[in-house]
């Protein structure tokens, strides 16, 4: 476990998702599908669809907005900010520096994009931290921000029915007390299994009348079975290494938040664990897989329904294309208000 002081915690959350309901029923209209196969595949009912004026950042900004109020402080302290996208508005600008400019940031801090697809967020904390930490940092805003729909094959069942839009924020800060907020991360990838889950450039005309995406765009393409495996399996293990790492017990967790990908893969990783399924967050019916915003999504929205108190042991996982993957370990807590 690191150090006593300075401690990194979350401060504020934020979440956003579009208005557009995109239902089971409303898929299967396009595309050979049903509520039925979809609901026993993965157990999405429902995934939200932005807007096609609306993009990552204009989500993000939502996001983060949102996160700064709760967080209690003014956007003049922010002083880093830090995106995880997989659809940017632009390669440059960054999403991160579109989203300063919209929030009306400091012009003298820091921005910058990652991208670690579905594990966005996980690597997002562990770069906050050590900047944050080894840095002249105060307070980060760190958002994942995804507009999926943008590059699903709406003629690919396999893949069109899982994702959804949205974004999720975090004010991440230091203080002095020890011991409270990010207690310890764990990341990893292997590139060799890239082609499992990947964005590939379309070559093919869609066909006439549908709503597939046209010839020299990128669309998701998955090995559903090969993703599952490696996601269970490199999930389970991050979750051991960081909870080993800190001395913490499965027993001592309040809550695990893992990516909302597949209600499988979650229960999956679960059994491995031997974690009650009570303890496990799953929202992913209402929103489906928004990518590296799954998990600030449901943080916020674990927090805002009271499932989060002040001295929690929170478990952060995700697992994501590259192939990526991580976990974060949380001692939740929230300063008592001045």
């Amino acid at each position: 476990m690191r150090s006593p002081t300075p401690s990194v915690f979350l401060l504020g959350l934020g979440a956003y998702v579009p208005e557009r309901r995109l239902t089971n029923d409303d898929l299967s209209q396009i595309v050979d599908t049903s509520d039925e196969w979809i609901r026993t595949r993965s157990g999405i009912a429902e995934r939200r669809i932005a807007s096609p004026e609306e993009n990552a950042s204009d989500m993000g900004t939502r996001a983060a907005e949102r996160a700064i109020a709760q967080a209690g402080i003014d956007k003049a302290d922010i002083d880093l900010v830090i995106v995880a996208t997989t659809t940017p508005d632009t390669p440059i600008p960054s999403t991160a520096c579109h989203i300063q400019r919209k929030l009306g940031l400091r012009t003298d801090i820091p921005a910058f994009d990652i991208t670690a697809a579905c594990s966005g967020f996980i690597y997002l904390l562990q770069i906050a931290n050590h900047m944050l930490r080894a840095g002249n940092y105060q307070h980060a805003l760190i958002i994942a921000a995804e507009k999926i729909s943008s590059i699903v094959d709406w003629q690919d069942r396999t893949t069109c029915v899982l994702f959804g839009d949205g974004a999720g924020a975090a004010v991440v800060s230091k203080c002095d007390t020890p011991y409270v907020g990010i207690l310890g991360n764990v990341l990893g990838a292997d590139g060799t299994k890239g082609d499992m889950l990947a964005c590939r450039l379309r070559t093919e005309p869609a066909p006439a009348n549908s709503a597939g995406l046209p010839v020299g765009t990128h669309t998701v393409s998955m090995n559903g079975k090969e993703v599952f495996k490696n996601a269970v399996r490199v999930m389970s293990q991050s979750c051991r290494s960081v909870l080993g790492k800190c001395g913490v017990s499965t027993d001592d967790l309040a809550l695990i938040i893992p990516h909302q990908a597949n209600f499988r893969i979650i229960d999956a990783i679960a059994e491995e664990l031997k974690i009650d399924k009570s303890k496990v967050m799953m929202n992913l019916e209402r929103y489906g897989n928004t990518s590296a915003a799954s998990i600030p999504i449901a943080l916020e929205q674990a927090f805002t329904e009271g499932r989060i108190k002040n001295g929690d042991k929170i478990l952060l996982v995700a697992f994501g294309g590259g192939l990526t993957w991580g976990a974060t370990l949380l001692h939740w807590y929230q300063p008592a208000q001045a």
